[in-house]
């Protein structure tokens, strides 16, 4: 491939080995207009999906809590305002993204978020530091989302909770084959007046047709062991929220601070150090 070739979309949204280096240039690219492609893609709905989410997390106050492909850090924001007591990590693989977070950050002097680079399929965490993990966006994404989802659990606590938010597909095959329809033509418009390509948001489309929805996503996370799957579908299923828990009948940590409810201090030492790259 020449340098300054165009990837070809198809040829790397299928390939596992391809996948990951194409959405990693993506979301560089359009990093800056994030915030406004998705609240325009929901026509503004973005922001109550998220905030449902967080509404069935019902959380305690006290709990360390994951966000997984945070981007501008909507959902890691609206977890912090839940966690008096507790703290929301943002991860990010784009710096961009993580860019614009850490700027919201610290104009709203938001103290118990942090907000670090790193990738869904090697946590830099170690087993049993998270009471919650949720995600927007995030698991259609992976390369390998079997994978993707054993990693995540791995993170949890025993009886620890993940809520993944993401386009989903419709049962009725009709208004499914409509609402593809209209993902591609207005992606493909809007990349196109954006970026010059108009690949750049029909990647949305063509990534949710190897994406199994939120049936194939709750079958999948029962296979691996999550308990209590489900999901809770928004417009008829064209976005859900997937949901499960990790068996809380796994040995727990012999650290006596992961019982701490103020928090795992090993945790924070390493989310404080890769935060600080973010300022640097």
């Amino acid at each position: 491939m020449q340098i300054n070739a165009k990837p070809d979309l198809k040829e790397h949204i299928t390939s596992s080995d391809k996948k990951q280096w194409y959405v990693n240039r993506m979301f560089a690219i359009i990093a800056p207009r994030y915030d406004f492609i998705t609240r325009f893609l929901s026509y503004g709905m973005d922001g109550s999906w998220k905030a449902k989410l967080v509404r069935m997390l019902t959380l305690h106050g006290n709990e360390q809590v994951l966000d997984i492909a945070c981007g501008t850090g909507d959902i890691t924001f609206a977890l912090a305002s839940c966690l008096p007591h507790g703290k929301a990590v943002g991860l990010d693989i784009t710096q961009g993204m993580l860019n614009i977070a850490e700027d919201k950050r610290r104009d709203s002097r938001i103290e118990n978020v942090s907000f670090l680079r790193g990738d869904i399929m090697k946590l830099p965490f170690p087993d049993a530091s998270f009471d919650c993990v949720t995600g927007g966006y995030a698991l259609r994404n992976v390369p390998d989302l079997p994978a993707a989802l054993e990693e995540i659990a791995r993170t949890l606590k025993p009886g620890g909770r993940l809520y993944s938010l993401d386009f989903g597909h419709p049962p009725l095959r009709v208004y499914r084959w409509l609402y593809l329809r209209y993902l591609t033509i207005v992606g493909s418009g809007l990349g196109l007046v954006l970026h010059g390509d108009p690949d750049t948001y029909r990647y949305i489309p063509e990534s949710l047709k190897l994406y199994p929805g939120q049936r194939g996503t709750r079958d999948l996370m029962q296979k691996l062991g999550f308990q209590d799957t489900g999901f809770h579908e928004f417009m008829g299923g064209i976005m859900a929220i997937n949901y499960g828990s990790k068996s809380a009948l796994l040995p727990a940590s012999d650290d006596p601070a992961s019982d701490d409810p103020a928090g795992d201090p090993a945790l924070d030492r390493q989310v404080s150090s890769r935060a600080s790259l973010l300022q640097s």
